[in-house]
């Protein structure tokens, strides 16, 4: 399956530090009927071995929705799975050794901290990247928030989709907005969600009214 990435807004994060492996698909299709466009699985701390059977069932659903499944590091694990992609960190390995792992026509993802990251990032030719964390964020305590001044600055020089990452929830959804955000990621917002499907249907609607 093929897929335009520019059109895609809503980036969710499945984290099995909030989710338990026998809730994943549920929350899955929650997140997928809610409007999200593109769904990473992010398992850190699960043995790699235990991956392929909580993924497999996550990529029929994306398959049915239409949506691109993403693996977090494990590129080899890729076709495995059945998933669309992967995305890497700016430690974990190049986007050559990643596409090279994943297998032809996948989509990579790159994770970028800085301005000077994400132009760095560009010769590189991911097929888009995040960038922050903006705020503050428990998924990834170990780094220095990097704030929402350089969002107009990054759209203006890197040809690639964008996804702003870090601390993002609907209450700040529209300042990122008004910074020039035009796609976000976001996790523990609607994993700790009450509603999921309204949560980001909410969401998605401020990202569409803002595009």
């Amino acid at each position: 399956m093929t897929f335009d990435l520019s059109t895609r807004r809503l980036y969710g994060i499945l984290d099995l530090g909030y989710v338990t492996p026998e809730n994943a698909a549920p929350t899955a299709l929650a997140m997928l009927e809610g409007g999200v466009q593109f769904l990473q699985l992010r398992a850190k701390n699960t043995a790699k071995s235990d991956i392929p059977a909580i993924a497999r069932p996550l990529a029929a659903l994306c398959r049915d929705h239409a949506v691109p499944f993403i693996l977090n590091d494990h590129p080899d694990l890729v076709s495995q799975v059945g998933a669309d992609g992967a995305h890497v960190g700016q430690d974990d390995m190049s986007v050559a050794e990643a596409r090279a792992l994943a297998g032809p026509g996948k989509i990579i993802g790159l994770s970028t901290h800085s301005l000077a990251q994400a132009r760095a990032a560009v010769p590189q030719s991911p097929d888009y990247i995040g960038f922050g964390p903006l705020f503050a964020t428990p998924t990834k305590p170990d780094y220095t928030p990097i704030g929402t001044s350089d969002i107009q600055a990054v759209h203006e020089s890197i040809p690639l989709p964008i996804f702003c990452i870090g601390g993002i929830k609907s209450e700040n959804l529209p300042s990122v907005l008004n910074q020039g955000a035009r796609r976000v990621v976001i996790v523990s917002g609607i994993l700790q969600a009450p509603d999921i499907r309204s949560y980001c249907r909410e969401c998605l609607e401020l990202i569409e009214q803002a595009n």
